[in-house]
């Protein structure tokens, strides 16, 4: 597992197309409807066993919640299932709406 600041996953973003990471949100819906990163797929984090299927294991993939800290136990968790291609984005989407992109409201 990788720790990634918001600079580190917009350079990502900004790759072609192909070579661009998974967004998986955790949160809840009524977080992710207030502020999300385009393109991002939402998974909150109760479902994601249930739904384990859907996260394509082979391709990277950074797993954002508000803060990091529901993504970290989210990566640790897919690390148990056999996982490894996963990424944390530390501060979450706050640090993406403080340090990226401003017009993602801060809640």
């Amino acid at each position: 597992m990788h720790q990634l600041s918001a600079i580190q996953l917009r350079e990502l973003l900004d790759k072609p197309i192909e070579q661009q990471p998974k967004l998986i949100d955790v949160r809840e819906l009524w977080e992710f409807n207030i502020a999300h990163i385009a393109g991002a797929q939402h998974i909150p984090m109760n479902e994601v066993p249930s739904r384990v299927n859907e996260i394509d294991e082979t391709h990277p993939t950074v797993i954002i919640c508000h803060h990091g800290v529901r993504s970290l136990q989210v990566v640790t968790y897919l690390q148990r299932q056999g996982f490894d291609n996963l990424h944390n984005l530390n501060g979450g989407i706050d640090a993406w709406s403080r340090q990226v992109d401003a017009s993602v409201p801060v809640y």
